[in-house]
């Protein structure tokens, strides 16, 4: 099993198809195809299932992606550790977040890390609960930041912090002004900015609506924090977020917070997810150690 084959099949399995792992590779699709017939000469078993939309790993495929993934791994530990060697403080931290973090990833996180340690660069990238998961399953992201994700084998918690979901309003509502906690059959009768339907936190949201036999009043639908804030700060209505999403109004007094009590959404909890077993690159292990300590998802006051 030469690198190359196991480079090209990792490839393959991450983007479910020749041509998409060719285009990731920048090369023929040909060439792909001949580097995985030879590795599955070399193995005298068939790795891929060919499906009409692409192909999935066979049990061979799979026990043959989780050695390419600890192959790729050890030697991104062995070039972090030979740089350690040579004194040099620097490297790439690669991060998968919820849109809710932002704020207080930028903030709190990223402006006070990238002082302290100038030759450390982040990429970041946005992600859906179970986007994130898969990203730092397969590698493809050093660290996660997800709100109440479910528990996956392979994944652990290097940092986790109960974070109610909340009520946004503005600070003037008689709601805002009479409790500050509630049930979400509260604010049923008000205009919501809700998440997609395959967000973690509509999906919550929509189990309490079942159990209790209500629905909220959807008036925007939108992935994104910022725009649910600025709903919200318009005077149009309520958005349902933990507080650390919206940290900033809610310091200045823009906006209050009224804590959520229905067990599953009072339970939910900010996760810094890494991969189980696996040895952090040096520069990953800083800015993991630095993010728990400091963001407001994780507890840090501010």
């Amino acid at each position: 099993m030469t690198d190359r084959r196991l480079r090209y099949f990792l490839a393959v399995i991450r983007a479910g198809s020749i041509r998409g792992a060719a285009e990731a590779l920048h090369v023929a699709a040909s060439a792909v195809s001949r580097q995985i017939a030879e590795l599955e000469l070399d193995c005298g078993s068939p790795l891929l299932e060919r499906l009409p939309r692409g192909v999935v790993p066979t049990e061979a495929g799979r026990i043959v992606a989780a050695h390419a993934e600890r192959q790729e791994d050890d030697a991104a530990l062995l070039e972090d550790r030979l740089r350690r060697l040579r004194g040099a403080e620097d490297g790439t931290v690669r991060l998968c977040c919820g849109g809710g973090f932002l704020t207080d990833l930028l903030d709190n996180g990223l402006a006070g890390f990238t002082a302290a340690h100038p030759g450390i660069a982040c990429k970041v990238t946005l992600g859906t609960t179970e986007g994130i998961l898969d990203a730092v399953a397969e590698g493809d992201a050093d660290l996660g930041l997800a709100y109440n994700p479910a528990s996956r084998p392979g994944l652990r918690s290097a940092a986790m912090v109960r974070q109610s979901l909340a009520a946004i309003l503005l600070p003037d509502h008689s709601l805002a002004r009479a409790r500050r906690s509630a049930r979400l059959k509260a604010f049923a009768a008000l205009p919501a900015a809700l998440l997609p339907p395959g967000h973690g936190v509509r999906q919550m949201l929509s189990r309490v609506e079942a159990d209790g036999g209500f629905r909220l009043t959807m008036r925007l639908e939108t992935g994104s924090f910022e725009l649910q804030r600025r709903f919200v700060l318009a005077g149009m209505g309520v958005a349902f977020l933990p507080e650390f999403a919206a940290a900033p109004e809610l310091r200045e007094g823009r906006l209050a917070a009224i804590r959520l009590v229905d067990p599953l959404l009072s339970h939910a909890a900010a996760h810094l997810v890494v991969k189980a077993g696996r040895t952090l690159p040096e520069a990953a292990e800083r800015m993991a150690a630095w993010l728990g300590a400091r963001l407001l998802a994780f507890g840090a006051a501010h």
